[in-house]
């Protein structure tokens, strides 16, 4: 018993502390910021961007390669240190060291290299714009849950408050001093609002799982959000959010005007390289290289089977020729010695090659592929020129929008403010000659429903009004805080 209660005690100790774990908008934000799988494919978009310049780079440099090759040959072949044909076993070995540079070509590489590094840095900037995406994302999903919540309190508090009043009815109706249709109006409307209690409940559960997707959270795992009092939410003042203001300093922060830039001029460089193509290029080359083989040739004992006539003759004198014949020989069965071919070091150094040159590679007629692809890449510099243009104006109509949204927000947010106290002093008023049997149920719901609107509306206002200004300070370049 006492180390079951122990087990009880560890986990209700454990429950506890899962339970008191929040997360709030900066954790939110930088626990999607390294987990959101966007995120990562652009972190992998750029560091592939990174391999190609590291590529790049290299490549400017000399290359120096090492080869060697060894084999066994068989039979009737071409020894590979004479070049004389032989009807004999051997094995060779060759080994070889080549390098190659390239002397000029009109700086196609070190343009491509700079190219390769502006397309890095771009690509290291939009992984950054997906992040800013990915945290305004979470920044709306917090709200939404925060809002959601908002409105079960409200649906709450006027649950609680129409059962207080289906209660106060139901006891004057058993007194005799209302009718029961007043009672069964508020029992009507008891059960409405409880059933908006639970609809605004389902809504926070929702609202919470989106916002688990955003952040790539398990959708069973326990997460929990602060709730900061949206009246306690840090704005600035809308007198120091001017658009003009705003878009000088988006122009400089926001990752997507830089990325723009940078692929405008890494398409620059890239066009200078395709230029390149259309000129003669200087290369120069070397190698060194050597060989051996190694085979063992028997030497047989000479058997003499007989003479051949060479067609040769030798004067006797007195007009006597006689014909010269010659010894022919077969080898034998018995080997009296062996041929060999000396060590491997003195056949290195005796095979050992050099070659050096210089190549000169001069574009004729290739289709006029290398002039296309140069008109390709001046269209391209025009694109990404436009792209900017576009992402310019684009930004600018964004921050006068999110700007003009903002004072309409601040505007609206200040009218259901009046809206709400106006409609409580009549729900309040309502109130009091309901209970003077002056006003009939229906009528003192209607009030009541005033008051639900008008708040819900405040609600959704506030929270608008705070998204807004907070959009308005994420162009600036302050990011998202809550």
């Amino acid at each position: 018993m006492k180390r079951i209660g122990l087990i009880l005690s560890f986990l209700a100790l454990n429950t506890l502390l899962s339970a008191q774990e929040v997360w709030d908008l900066r954790r939110c934000v930088d626990h999607a910021v390294k987990n959101n799988i966007s995120v990562r494919q652009a972190d992998l978009q750029s560091r592939f961007s990174e391999l190609t310049y590291q590529q790049n780079k290299w490549g400017q440099l000399p290359t120096l390669n090492f080869g060697g090759s060894t084999g066994y040959r068989l039979g009737r072949s071409e020894n590979p240190t004479t070049g004389v044909l032989e009807d004999n076993n051997f094995l060779n070995l060759g080994m070889q060291l080549q390098s190659g540079v390239t002397v000029f070509n009109w700086f196609s590489r070190k343009n491509n290299t700079e190219a390769s590094k502006l397309s890095w840095a771009a690509d290291q900037e939009q992984t950054k714009k997906v992040q800013d995406d990915i945290a305004l994302n979470v920044a709306v999903g917090y709200l939404q849950v925060l809002l959601a919540r908002e409105q079960v309190g409200l649906a709450q508090v006027q649950l609680d408050l129409t059962k207080t009043q289906y209660m106060a009815t139901r006891q004057r109706v058993a007194a005799g001093a209302l009718p029961e249709l007043n009672a069964a109006e508020l029992e009507a409307q008891v059960a409405r609002d409880s059933a908006a209690l639970v609809s605004a409940q389902g809504s926070v559960q929702l609202l919470t799982l989106q916002l688990k997707a955003i952040l790539s959270l398990d959708a069973g795992a326990a997460f929990s959000i602060a709730t900061p009092p949206v009246e306690s939410i840090p704005l600035l003042p809308l007198s120091d959010l001017e658009p003009e203001t705003v878009y000088l300093s988006a122009v400089t922060f926001l990752p997507q005007q830089k990325v723009n830039e940078l692929r405008l001029m890494a398409a620059r460089k890239q066009a200078q390289a395709a230029k390149s193509a259309l000129y003669p290029s200087v290369t120069a080359f070397g190698s060194l290289a050597t060989n051996a083989i190694s085979f063992k040739k028997a030497i047989y004992e000479q058997v003499l089977t007989g003479y051949y006539p060479t067609g040769l003759r030798v004067s006797a004198g007195g007009g006597t020729f006689f014909p010269v014949e010659a010894p022919s020989y077969v080898d034998g069965s018995n080997v009296v010695g062996y041929y060999r071919t000396g060590s491997f070091s003195d056949q290195f150094s005796k095979n050992f090659g050099q070659s050096i040159g210089i190549g000169l590679n001069m574009p004729l007629f290739n289709g006029k592929s290398s002039r296309i692809n140069w008109q390709r890449s001046k269209y391209t510099v025009q694109q990404w020129t436009l792209q900017k243009e576009q992402g310019q104006l684009q930004l600018k109509q964004d921050i006068y929008k999110a700007y003009t949204d903002a004072t309409t927000a601040m505007q609206q947010y200040k009218a259901r403010q009046r809206s709400v106290a106006t409609a409580e002093k009549a729900f309040e008023f309502a109130s009091k000659r309901y209970d003077l049997n002056l006003l009939s149920a229906f009528d003192l719901n209607n009030s009541r429903n005033n008051l639900i609107s008008a708040r819900a509306q405040l609600i959704l206002s506030q929270f608008d009004y705070v998204f807004k200004m907070k959009l308005l300070e994420f162009y600036r370049g302050q990011g998202i805080k809550l």
